[in-house]
């Protein structure tokens, strides 16, 4: 799969979604673009998966919230495809975001504007600066993270502003889909529950440990390897006909 390069946003935390993620396609043959907020670190990130798997990788920074930003990181990315240090563009993962705990009242405009920015505003100007190049190439994969939180109203972690981020995620996926049905891209997106990431370091205690994993049928947390491996699978042939689709990955916690 060296003919193809995926673009993963908010991947450079150890025992995050985004670095499983890029490992995954990494491993799978795949060139890899990290973008996230720490220039150095993507470059670390980058170079470190690069190496240990035989890939091309490219690092660079992005506040996906900054349509600058996204404007210089995906120009960046573009040299290098150009330059054929790169394979061509044939999948964007967006991942980057934040969540708040805050309760609706006292959650100000601030916040909200943030917790939207980073995650619905985040994966739309992504994904408009990836997009041209696959839609050109009349293939590509598009994935979006959505979460439980969106369907369920909330949670642990996401309060009302996740919540309303994450769902607005899930309508522009499916608009976009059907926008660009018969293009050859598709756009699909993942709604995963509670996840073993470092994002729960410090926010949560044994007993909210216990509480989330009763919460849950299958009686545990995902790990950021089964979350990688449906993002891999909605990035091959094998998914080429599902556009505009949703896949669940919380254990059961909630079914339609």
């Amino acid at each position: 799969m060296t003919q193809r390069t995926a673009v993963i946003t908010g991947a450079t935390s150890e025992r995050g979604i985004g670095m499983a993620v890029a490992e995954r396609y990494a491993r799978d043959g795949w060139g890899v673009v990290i973008l996230d907020l720490d220039g150095a670190r993507t470059a670390e990130v980058a170079q470190r998966i690069g190496s240990e798997h035989g890939v091309p990788a490219f690092g660079a920074a992005c506040d996906v919230a900054d349509e600058q930003a996204v404007t210089q990181a995906h120009a960046a990315v573009a040299a290098e495809v150009d330059a054929g240090h790169l394979p061509t563009i044939g999948a964007v993962v967006n991942i980057a975001g934040i969540t708040s705990p805050v309760p609706f009242l006292e959650t100000d405009l601030a916040l909200w504007n943030k917790v939207m920015a980073v995650n619905a505003t985040g994966t739309y100007l992504v994904t408009k600066a990836f997009l041209p190049a696959m839609l050109e190439a009349g293939w590509g994969r598009v994935i979006t993270m959505s979460s439980v939180s969106a369907q369920r109203g909330g949670g642990v972690f996401g309060k009302v502003p996740y919540s309303a981020a994450k769902a607005a995620i899930l309508g522009f996926t499916k608009a976009l889909a059907r926008e660009i049905a018969s293009s050859g891209v598709t756009i699909n997106s993942i709604t995963p529950g509670a996840v073993d990431t470092n994002i729960r370091v410090g926010n949560t205690n044994p007993e909210i440990e216990a509480r989330i994993a009763a919460d849950i049928p299958l009686g545990r947390v995902a790990t950021t390897d089964e979350i990688s491996g449906v993002i891999a699978f909605l990035s091959s042939d094998d998914a080429s006909y599902l556009q505009g689709a949703n896949i669940d990955i919380n254990g059961g916690s909630h079914m339609h």
